[in-house]
């Protein structure tokens, strides 16, 4: 295919992304996407278009068209060409709709991630960088898996000790051992969901904590993520299931899929639209009778625990403090 380098759509730590137009019979759109940097730095989209290669096809994956190398300005540059999702990230998503999703489009967006990332474990890799950033956002409202520069295969061993991720939603596992398996990727989508639905990052910092902070939080205590308390008994579940610091305890994508809070709309009680407000669960339940007792109630009652309170107590519990918008959103900056 002949074809010119369009706008400039975004950037990061390993090149640019621009539209692409082709040289003829150009209609003023595209449905492409081009991922470009010199070629002695192009390892990690080389690695990218392998992984979706292997991979192959899947509806909630974005779709990899090849690749090229073009000589610009004296210089020589490695080409990879993507489907263009024309509505952004869902970081993007996030932003424009006041930093919060009500509850049922934070179901819908996970249990396509969660497909996708079903698929993914299924063919032997883990994708390492599940985030809202990476998550991208069509039209006609489909959300893909994207940016594979740090997937694996997981029967690959690490090397020497890295961070292959964004920290914020990196789990302890990988602090503590380097470990990097298919669990990595269900501990980041739980932090994705509280993100969604909060719209602050599921580890709630003082301000001022540098990374170091964040890296002994998640690897050296007890501490998990917290979990929004506006968030139904089905998504309180879901979370615990996502966060449990045990591997073997932590539910894989397959049985995720499975979980109630998956469940499509119309086989539910509708869900709350209310956010905001975090609680944290220091301890992950052993069985649903282990809830503390306030989760518990709510599991229980849903929607309907509110009438057991008055509204001043009600309104109390709505007005809590913001907590600080305190994250690590990779090296990604938006343009359009």
């Amino acid at each position: 295919m002949e074809w010119v380098r369009g706008e400039t759509i975004g950037y990061g730590s390993f090149g640019t992304v621009n539209l692409v137009l082709p040289k003829t019979g150009f209609s003023g759109s595209s449905f492409l996407a081009v991922k470009c940097c010199e070629t002695n730095n192009s390892a990690s989209l080389k690695n990218e278009k392998q992984v979706l290669h292997q991979l192959g096809f899947c509806p909630q994956i974005i779709s990899c068209f090849g690749d090229d190398f073009t000589v610009e300005n004296c210089g020589k540059f490695y080409n990879l060409f993507l489907e263009y999702a024309n509505k952004g990230s869902l970081a993007d998503h996030l932003q424009l709709n006041g930093g919060k999703l009500m509850e049922s489009d934070v179901k819908r967006f996970a249990r396509s991630i969660l497909k996708g990332l079903n698929f993914i474990h299924s063919k032997g890799f883990v994708h390492c960088d599940i985030k809202l950033q990476n998550v991208l956002l069509f039209g006609n409202g489909d959300v893909k898996i994207a940016d594979f520069g740090l997937a694996k295969r997981k029967c690959e061993k690490q090397g020497r000790f890295e961070i292959r991720g964004t920290p914020l939603s990196m789990a302890p596992e990988s602090i503590n051992g380097n470990v990097y398996d298919s669990g990595v990727d269900i501990w980041a989508l739980g932090c994705a969901v509280v993100e969604m639905f909060t719209g602050k990052p599921a580890w709630n910092l003082k301000p001022g904590a540098n990374m170091a902070d964040l890296l002994i939080k998640i690897g050296a205590s007890d501490e998990l993520p917290g979990i929004p308390r506006e968030l139904s008994g089905e998504g309180k579940d879901f979370l615990v299931k996502c966060f449990s610091r045990d591997t073997n305890k932590r539910w894989t994508a397959e049985m995720l899929l499975q979980h109630p809070f998956m469940a499509g709309d119309d086989e539910t009680v509708p869900s709350t639209s209310s956010r905001g407000c975090v609680e944290e669960i220091a301890i992950t339940p052993r069985c649903t009778l282990d809830f503390p007792d306030r989760v518990w109630s709510e599991s229980i009652l849903g929607e309907n625990s509110s009438m057991f309170s008055s509204a001043l107590d009600r309104i109390r519990e709505l007005a809590c403090d913001e907590a600080p918008n305190w994250g690590v959103s990779g090296s990604w900056m938006r343009l359009r």
